[in-house]
């Protein structure tokens, strides 16, 4: 899988997270990623900080940078700069696939759109990212993940209940539409690799952040489209599926996440409340959805009497799933986590180790890594325009003008 997509060759013009996590699945697939970045401060997110990674006599790596850079070249390119935007059409005649999030319309000023490209290569993929799409009365207008969060719906089924502590909408802990962006486009691009073994030509694929926030609501969205009516915040419940949610034991919180019926049942048993699974209202699914503040107070009372990890015994012997809620330290150190060599470490030749978390694509692999740590600012500037056949002295009034660092 590491080799997949060896010999395809990526312009990454993309940068924040949905872009950058694209290309990184495809730098981790094989590709080879070739990362434009503004001459004075690259991608936003090296500044989005702290915490930093520092070393002495270099720049600092933001944390934000590193989740998603790894396996990339960078260089730094001013292509509002005739010059500049010369060498990114060099470098996109010579690629197979071009990821950019820039407003629409942004790069025809710049020569750099898709029918400028295809022009001077017909077999060109281009993927643009947008808030909103190529088109429809929003086209152009910038917006971050957390917007299409609150626009595209998943914010207002997300959070406390009216009239409960605490309650109002809340956004997940992590940029989840940039991320799922970031995967849709990572299937286009492997999509369209394979179009083009039998068509021969390239495509522009339009992938808009919104489509994907509206996607990404699934079965409540489809709830909608069925019974007409808007889900509303429910806090840790589950809209479909009951008991399961979050529950107090007596040292701490878990997740109890039942199903079906056959696992309620097992739970009445393993918790000495047979009455539970034989109470007409609890039987099935629907009726314990239909009867959930009953069922909750009850849930709550029988978890609260043990510690979590006495519960976690008795059901995983009976084959119920449940979990405890672990901050990244614990998660970190778990044992199936540590197992799975989720925690990775790059070796940079200036900033040393560079902590990572492996591609759920690839397999555990044990011993050291070696894959390619995410780049300095301009790290592989003279080595990428070297490819395209400039010499030092082009590469040197190219500097002294700005036109690369």
């Amino acid at each position: 899988m590491q080799d997949a997509l060896s010999g395809v060759k990526i312009l990454d013009l993309s940068r924040i997270l949905a872009g950058p996590w694209c290309t990184q699945n495809l730098a981790d697939l094989g590709a080879d990623v070739v990362k434009v970045e503004s001459v004075e401060t690259g991608d936003d997110t090296r500044g989005w900080g702290p915490p930093f990674l520092t070393a002495e006599g270099q720049d600092p790596l933001s944390a934000y940078f590193l989740c998603c850079n790894r396996g990339k070249r960078s260089i730094a390119i001013d292509f509002a700069k005739p010059e500049g935007a010369a060498l990114v059409k060099r470098l996109a005649a010579r690629c197979d696939v071009v990821i950019e999030n820039f407003k629409s319309g942004s790069l025809l000023r710049f020569g750099l759109d898709y029918a400028s490209l295809r022009a001077i290569n017909p077999r060109l993929i281009q993927v643009s990212i947008t808030g909103f799409g190529q088109d429809g009365p929003m086209a152009g207008r910038p917006g971050y993940d957390y917007v299409f969060q609150g626009m595209a719906g998943l914010m207002s089924y997300t959070g406390i209940p009216d009239g409960q502590a605490g309650a109002g909408p809340l956004r997940t802990g992590v940029a989840v539409v940039d991320l799922m962006t970031g995967l849709y486009a990572t299937i286009a691009v492997q999509a369209a690799l394979r179009e083009r073994e039998r068509s021969g030509q390239g495509q522009h694929i339009d992938l808009a952040l919104l489509d994907v926030g509206v996607a990404l609501n699934a079965n409540q969205a489809t709830n909608y489209l069925v019974s007409g009516k808007a889900p509303a915040r429910s806090g840790n419940a589950h809209p479909n599926c009951a008991p399961y949610e979050v529950f107090a034991c007596r040292d701490g919180h878990m997740i109890l996440a039942i199903g079906n019926d056959a696992q309620f049942e097992r739970f009445c048993a393993v918790a000495g409340r047979d009455d539970l699974g034989r109470d007409a209202r609890y039987r099935t699914n629907a009726g314990r959805i239909e009867n959930l503040p009953a069922l909750r107070e009850e849930v709550a009372r029988i978890l609260a009497r043990k510690d979590r990890q006495d519960w976690g015994r008795m059901l995983d012997a009976v084959g119920v799933p449940w979990g405890p809620i672990q901050p990244l330290n614990e998660v970190f150190a778990d044992a199936q986590v540590r197992h799975r060599q989720i925690n990775r470490t790059l070796r940079h030749p200036r900033m040393g180790a560079i902590p990572s978390v492996r591609n759920p694509l690839l397999p555990p692999v044990a011993g050291a890594d070696d894959g390619r740590p995410p780049p300095l600012l301009g790290e592989h500037t003279e080595e990428v325009l070297a490819e395209l056949g400039l010499g030092a002295t082009e590469m040197a009034a190219l500097r002294s003008g700005k036109v690369i660092a």
